[in-house]
């Protein structure tokens, strides 16, 4: 037997968007799961036999689980504990990006890896159900057509009830970027369809960087520009109307450099609309660590286009020497701005998650 669960506080969520309250939600919509070391183990494993010895499992009990999400990380308190640190009333969370190695052969590893994440994903939902819900990793083995994903994407969607997917835009991992077909390639199409079909948004997140040239961090910006520039200047949205994306990371360079996107949109005869009118049809996260930066974004795109993130706890999860205040706690950033009324501000810390994700 394991030891007794322990007590989780499950915060109440069941407010209304329209209706912003005094003190109303956060909702962390950018989060990764914090899993036991079981399962990295059992991962070496299988990139040690290239799945000779069979496919084995990381299974790991509730109890286990819950002593997990109990125990500290990134160098601080247990995952639970820095989300009410924080304040932080729900997360979504997904993979570990940069663990998902989508282009590791054969294509079962990817599969089957990809599996058993979301299963723990799914099983920390369900432990802690007011406090997290899963967003699922995609099984995009590089190579593969894109259809070869759907059965997990149903899957997680119709029995784990993840409230998104996420989308990997260079399942290559920087070996073979120039020919991954780019977000408005028809390669991706059968994608946005089934997300249409289960009225569930895609996340667009990049995975690892099999490189030395830069780090997966850098990788992780240079897509999500790539991706909005792909997408900006396509004909998804006319053909997948109802099809809800939301770019990482505050949509990579792409607040810094919209006015050079948008002057040539204003060329006759060069684009179907002014390119900041497309930029406004997807969504952003607030995954961005300076005041600057965040108040660009928002005012690039509007707060109708934002949602709250803060990776909490992950790269950001660091105490600025300068002024002591931990680099991914944002909100109060955010707070401070007074050029914001406070429904633009409840609309990014949880009125916009809690429409295009459907909470």
């Amino acid at each position: 037997m394991g030891c007794p669960a322990p007590e989780v506080e499950v915060p109440r969520w069941s407010r209304s968007p329209a209706m912003p309250t005094e003190k109303d939600m956060l909702i962390d919509a950018h989060a990764h799961v914090t899993a036991p070391d079981s399962l990295y183990v059992w991962k070496a494993g299988l990139l040690s036999h290239r799945g000779n010895h069979g496919r084995g499992s990381p299974k790991v009990s509730d109890d286990e689980m819950l002593a997990v999400l109990h125990t500290p990380t990134f160098g601080t308190k247990s995952h639970l504990e820095q989300l009410k640190e924080l304040g932080t009333d729900m997360q979504l969370i997904s993979p570990r990006p940069y663990q998902s190695m989508h282009s590791e052969r054969p294509a079962k590893l990817v599969h089957w890896y990809t599996e058993e994440v979301n299963s723990m994903i799914g099983q920390q939902a369900r432990l802690v159900p007011g406090t997290f819900r899963g967003v699922c990793g995609l099984p995009q083995a590089w190579g593969e057509p894109i259809q070869n994903c759907l059965p997990e994407l149903d899957r997680c969607v119709k029995e784990l009830g993840m409230v998104a997917a996420m989308v990997n835009t260079d399942p290559s991992e920087g070996l073979d970027t120039q020919a991954v077909p780019n977000l408005g390639s028809e390669y991706w199409y059968p994608l946005w369809e089934r997300l249409v079909e289960l009225d569930v948004p895609a996340y667009l997140h990049s995975a690892g960087f099999r490189s030395e040239r830069n780090s997966y961090s850098v990788h992780f910006i240079n897509e999500e520009t790539i991706a909005v520039m792909a997408l900006c200047n396509s004909r998804v949205f006319k053909d997948f109307p109802r099809l809800r994306i939301v770019v990482s990371h505050g949509g990579g360079a792409m607040p810094y450099q919209v006015g050079r996107f948008h002057a040539p949109s204003l060329r006759p005869g060069r684009a179907p609309e002014p390119f900041l009118d497309a930029l406004r049809r997807l969504y952003f996260d607030t995954v961005l660590y300076s005041e600057e930066a965040l108040r660009l974004l928002i005012k690039t795109v509007g707060p109708e286009r934002c949602i709250f993130g803060a990776e909490r706890p992950g790269v950001g999860t660091v105490k600025d020497p300068a002024t002591g205040r931990w680099m991914d706690d944002i909100q109060p950033l955010i707070e401070g701005f007074d050029w914001l009324s406070e429904d633009a501000k409840q609309a990014i810390f949880s009125g916009n998650a809690k429409q295009v994700f459907k909470l």
